[in-house]
């Protein structure tokens, strides 16, 4: 019964390891390069930044066009006024509290500034340009960023798996040596040596660990994601690439650059808007037409209403007949003074006006022409800035073209530098196994054929690398 117990809990214990293990594989999720450029496109919060500099370019042009529109502006306003004041109705002074609203409707349109309204529009429209190409640069350059440390991890991969094909063989070797030297076929020196090419063997390792640790956390901050999430890659077949084209013509490639690169692109499209922004400017040395408009109406407590006349019954003497004592008299009226209802004293002080307003500017301090001069100034410096991306671009295509080439000789170099070494390290080996060949001998061929593999598996994946490069400058999408 105790014995059924041991092997229930070792089954139980079994079962929870492989379930563990079974949900790690599972967790990993599998990161294909075009995966990684699409979460890069959608969460890398450089990408972010640029769309918003891009949307407020969009609400300064629709902020341009409304501009044409003419505005609308209610300023109503109450007081009481206290001593000797004016009666805002009457226009007549008064010492008494005085309660007044007063209020106006007003209106007013831009017919013409020297074009600077058009003009505006026109150049906002070229920012907005301009802040798309800079998105699009953006995106291009962590696109090719992506590709350049999807590759890295893929050539830390495959150098880690030959770093730890390296610790087997020295520890093999060590095997070998210690027995060896047990029996007395080899010396100290010998096993000293065994030793000394396994420790060379696992430094090797942690360094291409650490190296692909790091390449892995730098395409995770690109593709904003948790440094602790757990995640796996998926190579291609590199065999696929051994016929990449590595034959470019320069100027072949630079003419589709230029009309492609987001680099000259963004350049171009600033210089257009540096050479609007001078017409902008010229604007202010135009006079100005405004049409406007204007309502308004006025109430004071302090204003009476006079009431209908009546006959009081009394009788006043307005004169006398000439030469006669005969007076002239006329009826007594009075007539009543009411109160003034605000709504009818809003409507009877109702009033309106139009008119238009010419502004000529005659002497500004002379800032109308510092605009116009800076304007051009920066329109200027525009122009060099475009040139230098052209430049810029002609250089690095050029050495581009240069890369892969250099990159593809380097491959052919490095493929027959390993096969040699490998033929070498057999032979050597064969030999070493039977005790022909000293220890320092074989650990300097097993050396050599260390540095050859790293420097085949390194010139593999430079001459994709430096292929995809000719492609992202053609504009050619980029894949493995």
């Amino acid at each position: 019964m105790k014995l059924n117990l041991q092997i229930t809990k070792v089954t139980i214990a079994c079962f929870i390891l492989v379930s563990a293990v079974n949900f790690t594989v599972n967790a990993q999720e599998v990161i294909t390069l075009q995966k990684a450029i699409d979460r890069t496109l959608e969460r890398n919060l450089t990408i972010k930044q640029a769309q918003f500099s891009e949307a407020i370019s969009e609400e300064n042009l629709k902020q341009s066009k409304y501009n044409q529109l003419p505005n609308l502006t209610a300023g109503p306003q109450a007081s009481l006024n206290f001593g000797r004041n004016i009666d805002p109705s009457t226009n007549q002074f008064t010492n008494q509290h005085i309660f007044a609203l007063n209020g106006t409707l007003s209106s007013q349109v831009t017919l013409f500034q020297g074009g600077q309204l058009r003009n505006q529009i026109i150049a906002n429209k070229l920012l907005l340009g301009a802040d798309r190409s800079y998105t699009a640069k953006i995106k291009n350059d962590l696109v090719l960023n992506v590709v350049t440390q999807y590759l890295l991890i893929l050539t830390n991969q495959d150098l880690v798996t030959a770093a730890q094909q390296q610790i087997d063989i020295a520890k093999i070797t060590l095997y070998r040596a210690q027995k060896n030297f047990d029996v007395g076929n080899q010396t100290q020196a010998d096993l000293s040596q065994a030793k000394a090419a396994q420790s060379t063997a696992d430094l090797n390792y942690t360094n291409a660990e650490n190296q692909l640790e790091l390449s892995v956390l730098t395409l995770k901050q690109y593709m904003e994601m948790p440094p602790a999430t757990n995640i796996t890659f998926e190579k291609p077949d590199i065999s696929r690439f051994k016929e990449l084209s590595t034959v470019y013509d320069p100027e072949v490639v630079l003419k589709t650059a230029l009309a492609v690169n987001p680099d000259v692109t963004l350049a171009e499209a600033r210089q257009k808007a540096a050479a609007q922004d001078i017409k902008v400017a010229r604007g202010n040395y135009f006079p100005s037409v405004v049409l406007f408009g204007q309502v308004g109406t006025n109430y004071s407590d302090a204003r009476r209403l006079q009431g209908t006349p009546f006959a009081t019954g009394r009788v006043d003497t307005i004169g006398f007949v000439q030469n006669t004592p005969n007076a002239v008299t006329i009826p007594n009226f009075s007539a009543p003074i009411l109160h003034y209802p605000i709504g009818r004293q809003l409507s009877d002080n109702f009033n309106q006006s139009i008119g238009v307003t010419l502004q000529i500017p005659i002497f500004n301090r002379f800032s109308a022409r510092t605009s116009v001069r800076k304007a051009k100034i920066t329109n200027e410096n525009a122009i060099v800035t475009a040139q230098l991306a052209k430049n810029n671009l002609s250089k690095i295509i050029y050495q581009a073209v240069w890369d892969v080439q250099a990159a593809n000789k380097r491959y052919i170099s490095t493929q027959q530098t390993y096969n040699a070494n490998k033929d070498a390290f057999n032979i050597i080996q064969q030999r070493y196994n039977v005790g022909l060949v000293n220890s320092l001998d074989y650990n300097t061929s097993l050396t050599n054929l260390n540095k050859s593999q790293f420097d085949l598996i390194n010139a593999q994946y430079e001459v994709v690398f430096r292929s995809k490069v000719i492609d992202y400058y053609l504009g050619n999408p980029i894949t493995l």
